[in-house]
């Protein structure tokens, strides 16, 4: 009987070591989850109190954009216009003309 009760001992044994195996892996999965929680937290945080620079980068250059598209069109405009001021004084002076050769 002597060898039957080591044997059951050993075996015992081995059980509570695999028990002890077991807890430690099972802690350190615990861990390792939790502060994969944690990180995943601060991240989602972090993204919704961070304002979005890059949306205010594209309404300035929508802006930019704009003003610059306005100012090319003024500039025309300006342009044509001492053209369509000429032609006018042009048109005035004929007219001044033939009224003065019909009298």
């Amino acid at each position: 009987m002597n060898k039957i009760d080591e044997l059951i001992a050993l075996l015992r044994k081995q059980e509570n070591e695999d028990k002890k195996c077991r807890n430690i892996v099972l802690w350190m999965l615990a861990i390792i989850g939790t502060i994969a929680a944690v990180a995943g937290i601060a991240y989602a945080v972090y993204r919704f109190l961070t304002p979005d620079y890059l949306e205010d980068f594209e309404e300035d250059f929508e802006d930019e954009f704009e003003d610059a598209f306005e100012e090319d069109k003024t500039e025309k405009a300006s342009a044509e216009a001492p053209a369509e001021e000429e032609k006018e004084a042009v048109e005035a002076s004929a007219e001044e003309e033939k009224e003065t050769a019909e009298e």
